[in-house]
């Protein structure tokens, strides 16, 4: 069995960084105790508040772990249109009683990546990943002279390119089906629905594209699904959705307990939550609002948070933002070191019987 790229982990599984509080300390700690290599969030989080979690985690394990930055959004967001998207909401504000003012808003729309850069590089981890964006050639430069191993989170060819240009090392290559945010550099919302392409067949353009290792993302739950794609030329597959059961996710119970609730049975991309386009449970905020969302990230991210976490506070999951993967219905409730110690066996079957089936066709 193959290990992740970089010799981070001893096998070739990454616990998705999942902003919002499930991509935790004492979960990026347990998958890499077991094995994994396991990830912190940086994003919605102010410096300081990144850097008491990566002091957590380095007193919780001493092998390799990584750390997410959200990428400045600097496109433009049509005042009016935000404005037209808080009166659509107003209904829910007066339900739960919350203010739709954009507060606790961090580092407005670049949510703080200097000052956590600047951390990074003083106070260096093994990993850094990058999403929204691919930062300068002298980002990389700066990081690989602190010891650190750089990845972009690519969704198309071309992303994959540019990244490959600035001085990536490695790339998460995310699929449609991944659940949270679609990763992509720019938020067009004339593409959306048309333009993102399956993990498989992204897997297999990219690889043909680059010469740079690969992580798979994007609705993998099972062990086969990672020797799957190992086969299709990437190094090392990336899990989100299949951790957020577990007990030492940060995700809340609510969450949890829907991914396998047959009320909520399939998922969708929607920008209601954010503004941008992320994959997540369909409830009733995502049908009733979805289809009235502008696309302004991070704006309507902040606009709707009360929201959010009042419907979580009144126990009502239907005004959450229940991010999940395609896989979800897939997903088992066991302890992260447990669930790689799994994983790692169904990819060592699934790998195995790939070898006897190949012996068997060549004699």
């Amino acid at each position: 069995m193959s290990s992740a790229p970089n010799g981070l982990s001893p096998y070739p599984i990454v616990q998705a960084p999942m902003a919002g509080g499930a991509s935790c300390p004492p979960l990026a700690a347990a998958v890499c105790e077991a094995g994994g290599l396991g990830f912190l969030a940086g994003g919605y989080k102010t410096a300081d508040g990144m850097y008491q979690e990566i002091k957590q985690t380095r007193g919780l394990t001493r092998r390799p772990f990584g750390v997410n930055l959200f990428m400045p959004q600097n496109g433009y967001v049509d005042p009016a249109a935000v404005e037209a998207y808080r009166g659509q909401l107003a209904g829910e504000a007066s339900w739960y009683e919350v203010s739709l003012a954009e507060e606790d808003i961090i580092g407005t729309c670049d949510d703080g990546y200097e000052a956590k850069l600047a951390i990074l590089l003083d106070d260096p981890v093994a990993v850094v990943s990058f999403t929204f964006g691919c930062p300068a050639p002298a980002v990389f430069t700066r990081l690989r002279k602190a010891g650190t191993y750089g990845i972009v989170t690519v969704t198309s060819v071309d992303e994959a390119r540019a990244a490959q240009e600035a001085g990536a090392d490695a790339l998460c290559v995310q699929g449609v089906e991944a659940g949270g945010h679609q990763g992509t550099y720019r938020d067009d919302p004339q593409t959306d629905g048309t333009a993102a392409v399956g993990l498989l067949a992204l897997v297999a353009q990219v690889r043909e594209a680059v010469t740079l290792p690969l992580i798979a993302s994007g609705g993998l739950m099972r062990g086969a699904q990672i020797a799957a794609l190992l086969a299709a030329g990437a190094e090392a597959a990336q899990l989100g959705t299949a951790f957020l059961a577990c007990p030492e996710s940060g995700a809340h119970p609510l969450h949890k307990k829907a991914l396998t609730d047959p009320l909520f049975a399939h998922t969708e991309l929607t920008r209601a939550f954010s503004g941008r386009p992320a994959r997540g449970l369909v409830n009733r905020f995502m049908r009733e609002h979805g289809p009235y969302a502008p696309a302004a990230y991070p704006q309507v991210h902040h606009m709707t948070s009360g929201l959010r976490k009042a419907a979580a506070a009144a126990g009502d999951p239907q005004g959450m933002s229940l991010w999940a993967g395609q896989g979800h219905r897939l997903a088992r409730v066991m302890p992260a070191g447990d669930l790689v110690e799994v994983l790692a066996a169904e990819l060592a079957q699934a790998q195995s019987s790939l070898k006897v089936l190949q012996m068997r066709r060549a004699s």
